[in-house]
């Protein structure tokens, strides 16, 4: 095929959106791939549906390998199978509602998980119809509050979603190995650095779960590594839970006056002033031996607002993020939920809870965290604060702290949870080292799901002994959309994109550079032999274009190899150069198509 730049709908612009933030939206936009339709949805223009569609095709040949086969739903669906599963409630503000002319409610669908699974229950009904994996490429809506960086975060996206069904928990592990190998598969063929790090479920729910992270500054998750090979979503990252203290000799904990210190900063002045500490004694205070308790408020998807306060070593910050991925243990909770720092109406239906002076357990003559029966307050505490730790933290009045307040003995709480900041030089979980941070861009997510979507929609099967067993399942995505601009941020320098071959618009990108009409001839007499080689060929065949905009587009536009045809036609050479090195050689006309069509072979 033969794209002529005078025929092809585009115009490049020169200077950056004023909306586009990050590389990827700068530059899909002025090469002309996308145009923003409105916040968060763009139109596909004629270049950028042909890389996106070759990002399906990798896509869908590596599904079909592993027996994977496609279906199609629609984007518009009813309500009653998210109701089913809670979900129409548990998606909050996410989620776009609708209702059509008769007053019957519907959702444009941000993922489908009960329509594949009402689908496998209308046909399968028997263990000999499984294993089964379906997949589809569909666009999704989230009515995100806050779109950015072009495709990367969107309210309109395509993704691929697939689904296993499978008879035991054994063929759920087969299928999601199958799934994990393919999404490597995937990956290297677009030419994409992911790594595979340990995730949380989330509102997914279900077991096992693993994200591909595009590793880039731009990233919105942060994960960590370890030289060792651990690879976690910051989220994920459990801590190393310290051995329990026996503090059968600990002495009685003590109230002092502490004016004035409602920060973790002034209480450890005052600490170093008021009860300094000998260095036998484990020498000067310092935050990390201070008790903070965070008090946060949960909106639940219900809408009711329930207070949780979190106990944390005092020299670490909470990671809200954290907080969201791992609190659903320990609240009646599925789906997305509000997160916030508790406000002044919360504190003040509070009372016993003195701001700056927050503690556990100190007296039954009021409500107190810590204490059994005592406080109608979720009181979690992070994995340091093990039996036996002594810490210095709040007496639950104004002015005053506790010194030596002792976990298991003075107070207890309600459950453990990981919700603090994952800093660099952290212990790995698995012993393999210290961690380092760093951000990526979710281009994957794999999950077991199990038996949740199953269970609430009646799937079942009969198995080999002829009784029925619920059907478990995985749920396997790949953000295709994402994945091109993730391509395009991987892919750039200071004059466009560079995209791989394996994704690129064409193969290669022929420009006519002169007056002469021999030049141009030249030049389509190239294009054709091009294409009858099998070749995608970007023919810039536009009159009265000056050479400086041809080639100022041509590496805008980012086709791996271009070729001009030019002055050197005189002495029978044309000039070949590769996008991404920006190596050039002179090469005779005669030559000039093998010479593309082996640098296109071995690639």
């Amino acid at each position: 095929m033969v794209l002529r730049l005078s025929q092809l709908f585009l115009r490049t612009l020169r200077e950056d959106p004023v909306d586009a933030e990050v590389a990827s939206h700068k530059l899909l936009v002025r090469a002309g791939y996308i145009r923003r339709a409105a916040p968060g949805i763009y139109t596909w223009l004629p270049l950028g549906l042909s890389v996106l569609r070759k990002v399906e095709d990798i896509i869908r040949q590596e599904m079909s390998a592993i027996g994977a086969q496609e279906v199609h739903f629609p984007a518009l669906l009813p309500r009653e199978p998210y109701e089913a599963t809670n979900r129409w409630t548990e998606y909050g503000e996410g989620l776009f509602r609708l209702q059509d002319r008769k007053g019957a409610d519907y959702l444009l669908a941000p993922t489908h998980e009960e329509m594949f699974t009402l689908l496998v229950k209308d046909l399968y009904s028997s263990y000999k119809d499984l294993p089964l994996s379906l997949y589809q490429i569909q666009n999704k809506y989230r009515d995100e509050a806050r779109p950015r960086a072009g495709l990367l975060r969107g309210r309109e996206f395509i993704m691929k979603d697939s689904y296993s069904f499978d008879v035991d928990d054994a063929g759920l592990d087969a299928s999601y190995a199958a799934h994990r190998a393919a999404y490597l598969k995937i990956f290297e063929r677009l030419g994409l650095e992911v790594i595979p790090v340990a995730a949380t479920a989330g509102a997914m729910g279900g077991s096992k779960s693993e994200e591909f992270l595009f590793p880039t500054e731009i990233g919105e998750d942060t994960f960590v590594r370890s030289a060792g090979g651990y690879y976690a979503n910051v989220e994920a990252v459990t801590t190393v839970v310290p051995a329990e203290i026996d503090f059968t000799n600990a002495p009685a904990a003590e109230v002092l006056d502490t004016p004035n210190t409602p920060t973790i900063d002034t209480l450890v002045d005052a600490a170093n002033q008021l009860a300094p500490r000998s260095e036998s004694d484990g020498g000067a205070w310092t935050a990390a031996d201070t008790l903070k308790n965070v008090v946060l408020a949960v909106t639940l998807p219900t809408g009711e607002r329930q207070i949780v306060v979190i106990g944390v070593p005092g020299d670490r910050a909470v990671d809200l993020k954290r907080v969201e991925a791992n609190i659903g243990s320990h609240l009646p909770i599925a789906g997305e939920i509000g997160l916030e720092a508790a406000n002044e109406e919360d504190l003040k239906k509070l009372p016993w809870l003195v701001k700056g002076y927050i503690g556990p357990g100190l007296s039954l003559d009021q409500p107190v965290l810590g204490l059994e029966g005592s406080s109608k307050v979720l009181f979690l505490v992070d994995p340091r604060v093990v039996s036996g730790t002594s810490w210095v933290t709040g007496a639950n009045a104004e002015g005053k702290h506790v010194f030596g307040l002792v976990a298991g003995r003075d107070f207890s709480w309600d459950g453990v949870i990981e919700s603090t900041e994952v800093r660099a030089g952290d212990p790995a979980p698995d012993g393999s080292g210290p961690l380092e941070t760093a951000r990526g861009i979710e281009m994957g997510h794999i999950f077991q799901l199990g038996r949740k979507y199953a269970e609430a929609l009646d799937l079942k099967v009969l198995d080999q002994n002829g009784k029925q067993v619920v059907v478990t399942m995985g749920s396997y995505g790949v953000g295709v959309t994402r994945a091109v601009a993730a391509l395009a941020e991987a892919n750039h320098d200071d004059r466009g994109i560079v995209w791989p071959r394996s994704v690129a618009p064409a193969d290669v990108h022929v420009v006519a550079v002169g007056r002469g009409d021999e030049i141009f001839e030249a030049a389509e007499r190239l294009s054709a032999e091009l294409e009858a080689a099998g070749l995608d060929v970007i023919f810039d065949d536009r009159p009265k274009v000056s050479p400086g905009v041809k080639f100022g587009d041509a590496e805008l536009v980012g086709v791996p190899t271009i070729l001009a045809v030019g002055r050197g036609l005189v002495d029978g050479v044309v000039e070949i150069k590769d996008r991404r090195s920006g190596e050039a050689e002179n090469i005779s006309v005669d030559k000039a198509v093998d010479y593309v069509v082996n640098a296109v072979r071995t690639r």
